[in-house]
């Protein structure tokens, strides 16, 4: 069963302390620090390993405590946040001076979002004040969907872990950027551009590549855009259809269909289902220790709303793989 009140106020007497709380969302386990206290957030980057100039997502119970963080809430926020929240959403905006610099890398803005999550909104009102909550994994590996996932990387006199049991939207928050003169979607998600633009009644500019020459940024824009993110420990590849049969016999297959005599994992169809059991799947086939992972390429997909989805995953994927091909 799902942690509770008790849980929570445990949660809470770490966080008041400067600790640190991994807390579930319907996107991954998030590692909560208090996002008003510089020395706590200073604990996350270090556990996680974190990169100093990859800034951090604040979470909020809702639009109100939002505001707070901001200096100016735009009109297109209010609509955002009305429209998605919570959900897994997050709006970047110009950054309130309670906002702790290293929260966002010294950039002046900041990413706010509302989890869609029963028990960290609990968490977070009782709390009373917004939290930080990067994924809480290592920085550069495989994001956790499970409580479980998240001991397997921190002990408990590190970590105190709110189980609110299997993530069900499994890849990170949209990220949007409300704070220029139009809106941009720096990380893709299961909220997509089609959809924001829907709720704007303006284009919305999409992600497009978004890789990072690492030895020359500065304070990155958003989470999410480091080359390598959401990596298993083995070697990884994107791979065709065509190619499933070259692969060496100890790798591992993220497929579609299973094929006999080779070490498989059977994948969803769908994109919302696949998004889902992605991380998961990854850490099945790296806890195997294979020679290598393979990975089925996606489909495009359909419809704009299926190819959104798909691009998506694929960021993720790609980024999955990308020191490895």
């Amino acid at each position: 069963m799902p942690d509770g009140p008790e849980e929570i106020s445990a949660a809470i007497a770490r966080l008041r302390e400067g600790g640190l709380v991994a807390f579930p969302t319907e996107t991954v386990y998030g590692l909560g620090a208090d996002a008003l206290s510089e020395r706590a957030v200073d604990r996350v980057f270090a556990i996680k390993g974190r990169p100093a100039n990859n800034p951090l997502i604040v979470h909020v119970s809702d639009i109100e405590m939002a505001r707070r963080a901001a200096r100016e809430w735009p009109f297109a926020a209010q609509k955002l946040a009305a429209a998605f929240w919570p959900g897994p959403l997050s709006i970047i905006v110009p950054k309130s001076s309670v906002i702790p610099t290293n929260v966002t890398a010294g950039a002046d803005s900041v990413a706010v979002r509302c989890p869609d999550h029963p028990l960290t909104l609990a968490l977070i009102e009782a709390f009373g004040s917004p939290l930080v909550g990067p994924s809480a994994n290592p920085s550069g590996r495989i994001s956790p969907t499970t409580a479980d996932h998240v001991r397997e990387s921190f002990s408990p006199d590190l970590v105190y872990v709110l189980d609110g049991g299997p993530c069900r939207g499994g890849i990170e928050s949209t990220v949007v950027d409300v704070s220029g003169t139009q809106p941009r979607v720096l990380r893709p998600g299961l909220i997509t551009p089609e959809m924001l633009a829907n709720v704007l009644g303006q284009p919305i500019a999409g992600p497009g590549s978004n890789r990072i020459d690492m030895a020359a940024a500065g304070a990155l824009p958003s989470p999410g855009l480091l080359p390598q993110h959401y990596a298993p420990v083995s070697p990884t590849h994107l791979i065709d259809r065509s190619d499933i049969r070259s692969m060496d016999a100890g790798a591992v297959l993220l497929v579609f269909d299973p094929i006999p005599d080779r070490r498989c994992i059977v994948m969803p169809r769908e994109p919302l289902p696949y998004a889902a059991r992605l991380y998961s799947a990854l850490r099945e086939a790296d806890a195997m220790q294979p020679a290598l992972i393979a990975i089925e390429r996606p489909p495009v997909g359909s419809t704009e709303a299926e190819r959104s989805v798909w691009l998506a995953i694929m960021d993720r994927l790609s980024r999955a793989a990308a020191l490895s091909e």
